[in-house]
């Protein structure tokens, strides 16, 4: 357990409820003549009973699906909103990048806005003209520094408000979503700033949809869910769990989405479909988790109601994030199916599946020969999982690589 003397963050049984009216007046005039009227309200709980600690000098990343409570907590940290219930403990001043723009008058200038900025970061004027030319250097805008904040792209305004977050150079640093926009040479240089900080012992909390950053950077992390902690502990750990939780709400949408009719493959006035796709082992036991260097078959179902000849069968494998890995055909595959007619099924192999930790996606579609009329075409609708033992694993793809001197 750390000592008192490390805890840069302590938050202990922190809530935040939200009451949301059920009747907007949009006019003054309906404001006046509702004025005296019982409002009535619909509560919103977006953390409950959230309790845990950041220590000193940590990387600590927070992780979730939209509407866990992520920002709302970091909200709560940072002094824009205050808890409903609970106690929230911080050592050291904060310097909080939350959302795009926020602290930025759009009708000044970038120089003008790095002062304003500054002054809400707690910087003297004084500190603001000390740190102005590295703020500046840092963001790469130096043709833009007169331009008016309203004409910048999504990714100037990032470079500016990040810039000016970090030369505060407060004991604890809060980032939402600061790498979601932005190129990736930008995002290397925060990425850079996030080690420089954790070397001068300063703590950074982020949070992020990017699981490989929270693998690869932070110290720890934590998984919410529906404004409650699922998990704290190690990212590799905590990544993971989150990859599987989505996948099992994406299985479970897909499910749903089958079972309202959706998949019209199944239709008795479809003449040719496919109706269904299961994923096979080595040994033909039906699964949906496999393990990195496995044989995976997707066994696909298909009836046909008239015979087709020389038909083509597709799949396109795609990572969570919507990236195609590959996209073969029975045609460029030198496979040639004569023909088919009534039911059946065909089996698609993925030799020893080179695929690290993940959910991955199948797209499958069934074309005449000429690949001008697709019969179907059922996209990312079914889902397989990898779990790798490889814990130093990054990317996608496991290559077989070497080394040479």
């Amino acid at each position: 357990m750390p000592k008192d003397s490390d805890i840069a963050i302590k938050v202990d049984r922190l809530s935040k409820v939200f009451k949301i009216p059920h009747e907007k007046h949009l006019t003054l005039k309906a404001t006046v003549l509702n004025a005296f009227q019982k409002r009535s309200y619909t509560e919103f709980q977006a953390l409950e009973d959230v309790s845990f600690e950041v220590r000193k000098g940590e990387f600590f990343g927070i992780i979730g699906r939209n509407g866990c409570g992520k920002s709302t907590l970091l909200k709560i940290i940072a002094g824009i909103y205050v808890p409903t219930s609970g106690k929230l403990q911080i050592e050291g001043r904060i310097s909080p990048f939350l959302e795009l723009g926020v602290g930025f008058n759009p009708e000044l200038t970038a120089r003008e806005n790095i002062y304003l900025g500054g002054s809400i970061h707690g910087l003297s004027k004084k500190e603001i003209e000390e740190k102005f030319d590295r703020i500046v250097e840092f963001s790469e805008l130096q043709e833009f520094i007169d331009m008016k904040f309203k004409n910048f792209s999504s990714g100037m305004q990032v470079r500016l408000a990040f810039a000016l977050a970090i030369y505060a150079h407060a004991e604890i640093l809060l980032m939402d979503e600061v790498l979601a926009v932005g190129d990736s040479n930008f995002q290397s240089k925060c990425l850079e700033e996030f080690n420089k900080y954790r070397e001068e012992g300063k703590t950074v909390i982020l949070v992020t949809h990017d699981i490989g950053v929270v693998q690869r950077y932070c110290d720890r992390a934590m998984l919410l869910r529906q404004g409650k902690i699922v998990d704290i502990g190690k990212p590799e750990d905590v990544g993971n769990q989150y990859m599987l939780q989505n996948m099992s709400d994406e299985e479970q949408r897909i499910l749903e989405e089958t079972e309202e009719g959706d998949g019209d493959d199944t239709s008795g006035n479809k003449e040719v479909g496919i109706t269904g796709v299961e994923f096979l082992d080595g040994e033909g036991q039906a699964r949906s988790v496999f393990n990195t260097g496995e044989d995976i078959t997707a066994r696909i179902h298909y009836f046909s109601k008239k015979p087709i000849e020389k038909p083509v069968f597709g799949v396109a494998i795609h990572t969570q994030d919507g990236i195609n890995i590959a996209g073969p055909n029975t045609r460029t595959s030198d496979f040639t199916i004569p023909e088919i007619r009534g039911k059946g099924y065909l089996d698609f192999t993925i030799k020893k599946a080179p695929l690290f930790t993940g959910a991955f996606y199948l797209t499958v579609a069934l074309f005449d020969w000429k690949l001008t009329i697709p019969y179907v075409y059922q996209e990312k609708r079914h889902v397989f999982r990898i779990k790798s033992t490889d814990s130093n694993q990054y990317g996608v793809v496991k290559l077989e690589t070497s080394w040479k001197i």
